[in-house]
């Protein structure tokens, strides 16, 4: 597997833990990951080991991930028979690690998977950078050239399929596992009522703060909820490389009394916090799937989205980009106070897992 989620090698991390049951899977599970110097290879469980590229920036990744595919590669070989019909190199994205995998899938004869979590066909994933720009070509040279193509959504099998003309048999929709169970039987510990009692009504907003998620939008739209509802609060739940000009356009709207920036939170908090929030607020451009979509809905937090992701699919409340504002008002004066998670096929982790063993069916 090819990846750039760095986070598999922080002990305890959701990506590690979900690593180790996916390595249960399978006999033997080699993960490369895109990272600049300073990390060392890991053994993070018998069967699954973690490469670090360690590379100079970032022009090397790919180089440095074929390196070291090629190396565990020639010592599969020494190990096993078929390699062809028993190797499959999975990536991440359609991207540098889909190049990276494609170019060692070429040099040995193995098997393609490409995943694809983002809605890369969106206009607005383009105008993002120039680098973005080179993605999409990226994707659009590698995904047919893919011997199986895992999507998160619906939505995004939709678009691939007719952008692509890919065969139904070659695309599979599996999203990352959500523990509805869980999120349902998690007792609240931080009771957000509690904690800002200013406020009579609390929108909640978990994300990483970055410019698809598009959170300037909601600073702006609280300028004019407030106007009707001035002790509605806004808790943004994350961090990111917006921090500091999110955090001026609040007090350039004078709304530092009504939007508080709550950083990272652990997991069991953040469920507490669906429980005791009013709305859950999305307003990016664009979503590969938006998990926390599902994770409101589970907790019976209302939802309003944007059109992205899962977010129809799931049963959030719509929303125009040019409507956010009207319609949190709406919402409060309706007073609308739990919601229902619908179309969520994976009733326990084991059904789950089996379905993503059988994504690589396709590819075998």
């Amino acid at each position: 597997m090819i990846s750039t989620d760095k986070k598999i090698f922080e002990d305890g991390s959701d990506v590690r833990d979900r690593m180790i049951e996916y390595g249960k899977l399978f006999d033997e599970l080699n993960i490369i990951i895109f990272t600049p110097r300073g990390f060392k290879m890991k053994q993070i469980a018998e069967n699954i080991s973690v490469y670090p590229t360690n590379s100079q920036n970032r022009f090397f990744y790919v180089f440095d991930a074929v390196k070291i595919g090629k190396q565990i590669i020639k010592n599969l070989k020494l190990k096993i028979k078929n390699l062809q019909n028993d190797l499959i190199i999975s990536c991440q994205d359609p991207f540098e690690a889909g190049f990276s995998g494609w170019l060692l899938t070429r040099k040995f004869k193995i098997k393609l998977q490409l995943q694809i979590h983002t809605d890369f066909l969106s206009p607005y994933f383009k105008k993002e950078s120039i680098l973005n720009r080179i993605r999409v070509l990226m994707a659009r040279f590698l995904i047919p050239r893919a011997d199986c193509v895992r999507v998160v959504s619906k939505r995004i099998k939709n678009l691939v399929s007719s952008k692509f003309k890919i065969q139904d048999s070659k695309l599979q929709i599996l999203p990352i596992f959500v523990d509805i169970e869980k999120i349902k039987n998690t007792i609240v510990t931080v009771n957000l009522r509690k904690k800002y009692p200013q406020f009579e009504k609390i929108i909640l907003m978990v994300s990483r703060l970055e410019k698809e998620k598009n959170i300037s939008l909601a600073i702006s739209a609280m300028k004019e909820v407030i106007k009707k509802h001035p002790k509605t609060g806004l808790v943004i739940v994350g961090e990111g490389s917006e921090r500091k000009n999110l955090k001026s356009r609040v007090s350039a709207f004078k709304l530092d009394g009504n939007v508080i920036f709550d950083g990272w939170q652990n997991k069991e908090t953040i469920f507490s916090y669906y429980k005791t929030a009013d709305l859950f607020l999305i307003t990016s451009y664009y979503e590969g799937y938006g998990m926390t979509i599902i994770e409101a809905l589970a907790a019976g937090l209302p939802t309003l989205s944007t059109d992205v992701g899962i977010a129809r699919e799931a049963g959030a409340m719509f929303t125009q980009r040019n409507f956010v504002a009207e319609n949190i008002v709406k919402y409060i004066e309706n007073n609308i106070k739990t919601a229902e998670l619908r179309n969520y096929p994976y009733k326990n982790k084991q059904n789950y897992l089996e379905k993503f063993k059988e994504s690589f069916i396709c590819a075998s």
